[in-house]
């Protein structure tokens, strides 16, 4: 990395100010001088929004100077590195880049990036594609696509069982669920993802990662962040906050003016995602929230009303609040998923609707088919009646919302989620046995739960008499309880 420029010696002391006596250096824009006195205006305030960011005091200023140095080092790079050059068509050229990790799909969109990193970064392209469970036919084709693009090469790495073991099932054990309806599907798969990439760049020697997230999204951040927690030092590349191309026309005559093959049509339906957790839909009439969705848009699921007319019983076996088997057979994470997805399909299981709130600030409209994870939910929940208290099912349906607002925001890898992620493995430990659900016509109804651990008594809880509860004793209770209601109602009548 290359050493930051001294700026002190040709500077007079005003232009590093600080805070009281915590000594936190602010650059001032307008007193600017030394190694970047060439940077505009806007360059020097990005800087400065970066060096704000990475500060961080300490009580002994010798490791406060060691951090703050080490973080200024990450932030600015030598003007060879990163100053504009003139191209001889007066073109402004980017900084040069050794080589960068591509998260690639084979869509449009990351097809256009491949050729438009080359000619802006000079820089070798490795495109990485992620095997989410979003099918076979989305990978076909795609080291051909991604060399006639103009990449030296695809990675291709099979991560089914890692996202659903890893990321899924956390997330189910917690009972995270975003803003009421949303199970995460994106959400959880984007830092799986974003992992591998990094890993990928170390294996390749890459100095950069690079996605098609655009500016709008949630998954720029997502992205974005995991790179941060994992590797720091790895510059992140997001075409679509700088180039000129603004939509999917502009795209497709930049493909063709670069002999890249694209597989589509300028005309567009739906933006979907798709893992072995979800399939998501966006864009066309949907966003327009008064629209009911076409029929033939649901691709994982059938119609309720055309779902068969009899009901389908399924068991599902828990373990520590994780799933483990579909109707007595113990299955992996990802095949266990995977028949529920063909099981629950079929019977119109987990179709969402939503308006949901972006991180970025704005409203969007998704429509969402989850048929395998809201079986596992409500499987999961169903068996935490049994096995958890009433305060304990409180404080953890508390923490749920806070662990999926994390999830959404794309902070996985931060400390807070990985500490309630111990807390909820730790409470669920007793959340073991089966729970029976039947599947009809959209709908999924607990018929039976069973646990070894379970809290419910038939012997308390029946109308029966019984030995250990005696009635008598809730006269006291109500009594007891009520008492802070009967004061304020007497204080009342007192100043009548």
């Amino acid at each position: 990395m290359a050493q930051l420029r001294t700026i002190a010696p040709s500077c007079s002391s005003t232009n590093l100010i600080f805070n009281g006596s915590r000594r936190v250096p602010f650059l001032r824009p307008d007193r600017v001088c030394g190694s970047i006195k060439s940077s505009s205006f806007q360059e020097l305030g990005v800087k400065g929004s970066e060096l704000h960011r990475h500060v961080i005091v300490h009580k002994d200023r010798n490791l406060t100077k060691a951090h703050n140095h080490q973080a200024i080092k990450a932030t600015l790079t030598d003007e060879k590195e990163t100053g504009a050059s003139s191209a001889g068509d007066g073109r402004v050229l980017r900084k040069k880049l050794n080589k960068v990790v591509l998260a690639y799909s084979g869509g449009l969109d990351t097809s256009v990036i491949v050729p438009w990193l080359r000619e802006n970064y000079g820089c070798e392209v490795v495109c990485f594609t992620a095997d989410v469970g979003q099918g076979t036919i989305e990978l076909e084709g795609l080291e051909q696509k991604a060399k006639a693009s103009g990449a030296s090469q695809l990675v291709v790495k099979d991560l089914k069982e890692e996202f659903v073991k890893d990321y899924i099932f956390p997330c189910l054990r917690a009972g995270a669920v975003y803003e009421r309806k949303y199970l995460l599907g994106t959400s959880m798969a984007r830092p799986v993802i974003a992992k591998a990439m990094v890993d990928v760049a170390r294996e390749v020697g890459a100095d950069a990662v690079s996605h098609g997230c655009t500016g709008k999204g949630n998954d720029q951040v997502r992205f974005e962040l995991t790179f941060f927690a994992l590797n720091p030092e790895l510059n992140v590349v997001a075409p679509w906050r700088e180039w000129e191309i603004r939509g999917r026309e502009d795209a497709i005559e930049y493909a063709k003016k670069h002999n890249v093959p694209v597989p589509v049509t300028k005309k567009s339906i739906y933006s979907r995602d798709r893992n072995l957790w979800h399939l998501s839909h966006e864009g066309d009439i949907l966003e327009d929230p008064s629209n009911e969705p076409n029929k033939d848009m649901y691709m994982m699921s059938v119609d309720p009303e055309d779902a068969p007319d009899q009901p389908e019983y399924v068991e599902i076996g828990i373990d520590s609040g994780l799933p483990i088997s579909l109707n007595g057979t113990k299955l992996s994470p990802a095949s266990l998923l995977s028949e529920l997805n063909e099981i629950g399909g079929r019977h119109g299981i987990g179709r969402v609707d939503m308006v949901e709130n972006r991180l970025v600030g704005m409203k969007s409209r998704g429509v969402y088919e989850t048929p395998g994870g809201t079986i596992l939910f409500t499987a999961a929940r169903e068996l935490e009646s049994l096995t958890l208290d009433r305060q304990t099912i409180q404080v953890k349906d508390s923490l749920a919302l806070t662990y999926a607002e994390l999830v959404y925001a794309g902070r996985w890898f931060d400390p807070l989620r990985t500490s309630m992620d111990a807390f909820m493995e730790k409470i669920t430990e007793t959340t073991t046995g089966s729970v029976t659900l039947k599947l009809y016509k959209g709908c999924v109804t607990v018929t039976g739960r069973t646990s070894p651990n379970s809290l419910y008594r038939q012997d308390i809880s029946s109308f029966e008499s019984g030995q250990i509860y005696d009635q008598a004793d809730a006269a006291g209770f109500i009594r007891l309880y009520g008492l802070p209601m009967r004061v304020r109602a007497m204080l009342e009548n007192q100043g009548r």
